[in-house]
């Protein structure tokens, strides 16, 4: 199994350029881990990485 390690921009680039400008820098930069490489990403499984990053910078946001 190919696991690659990879920058949330990294990936939109690849599969949804359109979203780049709808992602904070910080959010851009997290580093995603790939169970089977950024090749066997789809545009869907993309959507569902966003999220779920998104997700993860706001929770951090409600604590300070």
């Amino acid at each position: 199994m190919l696991v690659e390690t990879v920058k949330l921009s990294r990936i939109v680039m690849k599969l949804t350029p359109e979203l780049i400008s709808f992602l904070t820098s910080s959010e851009l930069e997290s580093e995603i881990v790939l169970r089977y490489g950024l090749e066997a990403l789809e545009a869907e499984d993309v959507m569902e990485i966003i999220q779920f990053s998104i997700s993860e910078h706001h929770k951090d946001a409600f604590y300070h």
